[in-house]
């Protein structure tokens, strides 16, 4: 367990003189691992603090970072550790390596489907795992997910913020409020004096910028594909061939240049083609951790304790008068690879010494989609059933923790061209560098030497400076629906999802594209996350059960609109073999679903076997009053009990817009003026 510095003024006015609770970062002792060590504290006096967050990611780093800077003490435990310095985190261009570096990431195995028909080609039986189950990459590390994701960074639709407010009655909640926790976060790096800057953050903490339009100019396959995709785009929208083709470089700028997170008139409805805006700050990836960090640096009163695993979440026995059960605190683990998604995880973490913490104020989950309900499980709220099954004594019986699972579906479209993209030929991904330049930054001549793009990142340029995709498009699937739904968006990579080793296979060869196509707003909400014993450092069973395993009228019209995708995605392939002359002067194979998929069925069938999601939200939802199904209240406070709430993916009642990392940033933000008006206070400017 390591502490990061924290200013105490607030805790020692609150405490006087506290027992410190000792705790080692490694586990020790010889326990079996299903036996607990009881042994909590060793007599010393609990700590305590007036805010407890549980997890790092984009709901609880930006909420623990903006209560201590309001003066408040919180105690922020990571499970993980901090590999902010790795050149996995930090290099944009690396993502896809840092959901693999065995330092930084979680593994679970999930079911796509209860009874697979068709073995999907990234199958955990040909991994040696479980048939039926697929790779899900998250994060174990300070910043959470946000540390390795693609740093995609897209303003949800208004629409998705309105159905909170419709199903809870809190107006606070409305599209035209909300805008406002966006302008608080953002630091917009790509705004140009002339651009209509409505709806953007100036000085905010997450820095968010635009990759280099020059790297496409320069790179005449990478400039054909851009061109195929505005074309692409024309030829849907009913374009006839003389009008796409007179799609020039300049106006295809104009076109990329126009701003996808503009709170302009009709931005909703929108479609076009766009370069996509990214949490880059020079050249680098940023997000809460470099928040929490510039934070602790500047004293204000938070502790972030690394190698702290969350065990339980701790309640007074008495009720409250409203029957409400209060939090007293958490109880945690203190080492490392404690948990069994963890690729290096040890072998008895039930040796680990436990410490407990006192809230006096709020304990605030924020684990994540997967580990927020079974944090909320083995503490004894959650489903009654399921409980009393494993022996967990029932705190408060909430049906929905857990339930309404939801993701949304990706697919990939993968073309080989005929020579490698110039953009990234002679990139190595690092191969050849020491050591310590990829575990540190501090790259000598020789390692710059061996990868060139490295250097070129190094002075803050190049492709390793962007997340690899170079264009986005924004469309509907059918014309009647009230927003676009379809996401596709390329780069010079080979995708088809995730499984063990895809991040080398992405880059082993430079002449592959993929166009990947994301579906927004599906309409499956038939996932669950359940427990599959009470030990707490087991995963728990997740299921999500896509396209309702085939039983119901959303997941037909979700698979449709992934067909109009891909059939998007296959014109976008036409359009770029007509301008790069693949019938005469070379080649420009479909690599998938490839030449033998030919009819609407076989996409399908395509579709339904090679589908993929990194977006799990969506498990302990906000509801209306009366529903037992509903885990929150509009306050994001758990129902039935007092000082607990959740702040991450989980509070969803339905996936919002296209990815999901602002709006968790923008729940982050009003949970902090939810929390702060609960005590008679306002955030500072």
């Amino acid at each position: 367990m390591h502490d990061f510095p924290l200013a105490r003024r607030f805790f020692l006015k609150l405490l006087g003189a506290a027992g410190v609770v000792a705790a080692s970062a490694e586990t020790t002792g010889c326990a079996p691992p299903d036996e607990e060590d009881d042994d909590a504290s060793s007599g010393a006096l609990a700590e305590s603090f007036e805010y407890v967050v549980i997890g790092s990611g984009a709901g609880g780093g930006p909420l623990a970072a903006n209560l201590a800077r309001a003066g408040h003490s919180v105690l922020l435990l990571e499970a993980g550790e901090d590999k902010g310095a790795r050149l996995n985190y930090q290099v944009p261009a690396w993502h896809a390596q840092s959901t693999e570096d065995e330092t930084m990431r979680w593994d679970y195995w999930v079911k796509h489907y209860e009874r697979p028909e068709e073995l999907d080609s990234k199958d955990g039986s040909l991994h040696g795992e479980a048939r039926g189950t697929i790779l899900y990459p998250r994060a174990g590390t300070l910043g959470g997910c946000t540390s390795h994701n693609a740093m995609i960074t897209v303003y949800p639709h208004e629409r998705d913020w309105d159905t909170i407010a419709d199903l809870t009655g809190d107006e606070s909640w409305r599209g035209a409020s909300m805008r406002r926790y966006f302008e608080i976060l953002e630091r917009c790096e790509y705004l140009r004096p002339d651009d209509d800057a409505r709806g953007h953050g100036k000085r905010g903490w997450l820095g968010v910028d635009k990759p280099d339009s020059r790297l496409a100019l320069g790179d005449l396959q990478i400039l054909t594909q851009v061109k195929a995709a505005a074309r692409g785009f024309a030829r849907s929208q009913g374009k006839t061939f003389f009008e796409r083709i007179g799609l020039d470089v300049q106006q295809l700028l104009g076109l990329m240049r126009r701003d996808l997170n503009a709170a302009a008139p009709g931005r909703d409805g929108a479609e076009g083609v766009y370069t996509i805006p990214l949490a880059i700050t020079n050249g680098k990836r940023n997000g809460p951790r470099e928040y929490l960090l510039d934070t602790v640096a500047k004293k204000h009163p938070l502790t972030i304790r690394t190698g702290a695993y969350v065990t339980k979440i701790l309640f007074h026995d008495a009720p409250t008068p409203d029957g409400k059960r209060r939090v007293k605190g958490v109880e945690y683990r203190s080492g490392k690879h404690l948990y069994r998604a963890d690729p290096k995880s040890v072998p008895n973490p039930a040796a680990a010494k436990r410490v407990e913490v006192i809230a006096t104020r709020e304990v605030i989950v924020s684990a994540g989609a997967f580990n927020t309900p079974q944090l909320l499980k083995l503490s004894g709220v959650g489903p009654r059933a399921e409980l009393d099954a494993l022996g967990i004594d029932v705190v408060v019986d909430l049906p929905g923790v857990g339930e309404n699972l939801q993701d949304r579906y990706e697919v990939g479209v993968v073309s080989e061209v005929r020579s490698d993209f110039a953009t990234v030929e002679a990139c190595t991904f690092g191969a050849g560098a020491s050591a310590a330049c990829l575990d540190t930054g501090d790259c000598s001549p020789r390692d710059l030497a061996a990868d060139p793009c490295l250097a070129q990142w190094k002075s803050g340029a190049g492709p390793y400076a962007t997340n690899g995709t170079v264009v986005g498009i924004v469309k509907r699937s059918r014309p009647d629906l009230p927003e676009p739904d379809l996401f596709v968006f390329g780069g010079p990579a080979f995708f088809k999802g995730y499984e063990p080793g895809y991040a080398a296979r992405a880059i082993a060869k430079k002449n592959q594209f993929t166009w990947a196509v994301l579906k927004a707003h599906t309409g499956n909400t038939a996932g669950s996350v359940t427990l599959r014993s009470k030990n707490w450092w087991e995963t728990p069973n997740i299921s999500f059960r896509y396209f309702h395993e085939g039983t119901s009228s959303a997941a037909d019209a979700d698979l449709d609109a992934m067909v109009a995708g891909v059939e998007l995605a296959r014109t976008i392939g036409e359009e770029a073999r007509a301008l790069s002359l693949a019938p005469v002067v070379g080649k420009f194979d479909e690599i998938l679903p490839g030449p033998a998929v030919k009819t609407r069925e076989d996409v399908k069938r395509f579709v339904k076997r090679e589908a993929w999601g990194h977006h799990a939200s969506c498990t302990c939802p906000i509801g209306a009053d009366g529903d037992p199904k509903a885990v929150l209240d509009a306050k994001l406070r758990v129902r039935g009990t007092a000082g607990l709430r959740v702040v991450d993916a989980s509070v969803f009642p339905k996936i919002p817009g296209f990815f999901i990392v602002v709006p968790i940033y923008m729940v982050s933000e009003k949970a902090t003026d939810m929390i702060l008006e609960s005590i008679g206070e306002r955030r500072r400017a």
